[in-house]
């Protein structure tokens, strides 16, 4: 179920609707919280539902069992871990494992070719794992106490404003919440219509009408041979990505106040990131600790030599580029990324171009090397039937033509900026919204407390005007993949 579809337009008029009823008793919200969630899940495909409920009682009785027989701990967090990562492993990643050993036995001369596994990928499996993986991790490092509720459990995975595309949400963080009767205050009331209509412009004001642009250049026969066409797409989709993805997560933390629940703020502004550490800790901000907790700090991080702070950095990297999907592409782009952040750390030239060059400067270096970096992480969802060639293909081509400087073709680029018009001045007052408007914050930063109030409402009922009036084609976003 889509956010920006009439179903979830229904199901969360119904949700709230029934919530101040239900919330009151421990079961009974419990209960309701997860009904409402497998619903939501298994709109798409019931199937999935069988999935995330087995993920989840593997959790759970492991967490209990780590408890119970702390002397066998290790063995249950070892099953824990294999039951996730070995669903991820089979759902995600198979084909990939079966279509590389073809193509190596094709390059031996082996006739022989194995056949594809064919399963459907569940929407939001990356996502639900590693926040279920999390809940047991936590109870053998003694950070977490288990819950002997199921449906406490249960509420907590599959928590449907979160669930699909995140944040990935500690159980440590959530828990507790609901555990609570947690009536939404008049200000989360607020905050949550705030967050959800800035969401939904991000959504389907910019990132879906950006789209048409970008996926009309990724998806051509050919790529076209235009410098100025490719770093304008390339900056477009550094904004579609970003404005999509954090929109979702705007939502998500709307409908959370809306039940009386806090979730984490997943993005804070990253292109304005000073460096790429910086970038990484604005971006996708529950992943990225995620990956910090969990793998690079139990890989040594930085406690340890430099050479082996360095490994355990590029490991975290390779796996956070294979964690958005199975494709070399999203490998590369994580090697990319781990590169940049290695020289970053071994020469430090982002503070030496800021001393010399100023602030401006060097996010604006930033800026440009990620938008580059972004090559490689589209090429990854580029449809195979479109561009026979492969992602990995189509992004050397890509980048080839952004840096073929005696190139330029600015017929190309006019064709661009005749589809996307007015979405450039969407861009621009989303950027100044954000100026004016810290969303991470409970209120604004204007001195008169009434005059800020008519400001808040005139500005969001104007943002709800452009998602009626100026959306795009309705499509899904795009983390539903990962």
């Amino acid at each position: 179920m889509l956010f920006n579809s009439a179903a979830f337009l229904i199901f969360m008029a119904v949700f709230y609707a029934v919530w101040p009823l239900l919330r009151k008793r421990n079961l009974t919200r419990w209960g309701f919280l997860t009904v409402a969630s497998f619903f939501f899940y298994g709109w798409w495909d019931w199937r999935f539902l069988l999935l995330i409920i087995g993920s989840g009682l593997i959790d759970f009785f492991a967490g209990l069992a780590i408890q119970r027989w702390a002397s066998w701990k290790k063995t249950w967090l070892m099953l824990s871990i294999m039951g996730n990562v070995g669903s991820l492993v089979a759902f995600k990643y198979l084909d990939f494992f079966i279509g590389n050993v073809n193509w190596i036995s094709r390059l031996l001369g082996v006739d022989w070719q194995m056949p594809a596994a064919g399963l459907i990928l569940p929407v939001g499996i990356s996502f639900y794992t590693f926040q279920s993986m999390s809940y047991t991790i936590d109870i053998y490092r003694g950070q977490l106490a288990p819950t002997h509720n199921i449906l406490h459990f249960f509420s907590y995975l599959s928590m449907f404003p979160q669930l699909v595309a995140g944040p990935i949400i500690r159980a440590s963080y959530l828990l507790p919440q609901l555990s609570e009767n947690r009536p939404a205050t008049e200000q989360q009331r607020w905050d949550g219509l705030r967050l959800i209509a800035f969401g939904f412009f991000k959504k389907v004001v910019v990132a879906d009408n950006i789209a048409g642009a970008v996926n009309a250049a990724w998806n051509a026969p050919v790529v076209a041979e235009s410098a100025a066409l490719w770093w304008l797409v390339m900056i477009l989709f550094s904004y579609q990505i970003y404005c999509d993805f954090s929109g979702y997560s705007d939502i998500a933390r709307g409908l959370g106040k809306w039940m009386g629940l806090e979730f984490p703020v997943n993005f804070d502004h990253p292109y304005i990131a000073d460096s790429f550490g910086d970038f990484w800790r604005r971006w996708h901000i529950s992943l990225s600790t995620w990956f910090r907790d969990y793998v690079y700090i139990p890989l040594g991080g930085s406690r340890v030599g430099p050479w082996r702070s360095m490994g355990a950095l590029w490991i975290t990297m390779l796996v956070s580029g294979l964690w958005h999907g199975a494709h070399w592409a999203f490998l590369a782009w994580g090697a990319v990324h781990a590169a940049l952040l290695a020289l970053e750390r071994a020469t430090h030239w982002p503070q030496w171009l800021g001393k010399h060059a100023g602030r401006h400067v060097r996010v604006t270096v930033i800026f440009l090397v990620t938008v580059v970096t972004w090559v490689f992480f589209r090429a990854g969802t580029v449809p195979v039937r479109l561009v026979p060639e492969g992602g990995m293909v189509r992004a050397m081509q890509v980048l080839g033509a952004m840096f073929n400087f005696g190139s330029w073709n600015f017929a190309a680029v006019r064709g661009i900026v005749g589809e996307t018009e007015y979405y450039f001045l969407a861009i621009i007052i989303l950027r100044q919204l954000f100026f004016h408007f810290r969303l991470d914050e409970s209120r604004l930063d204007l001195r008169a407390p009434i005059v800020n109030r008519w400001v808040e409402q005139i500005t969001v009922a104007a943002v709800l005007a452009c998602c009626v009036f100026l959306r795009g084609p309705g499509s899904a976003f795009i983390y539903f993949q990962f």
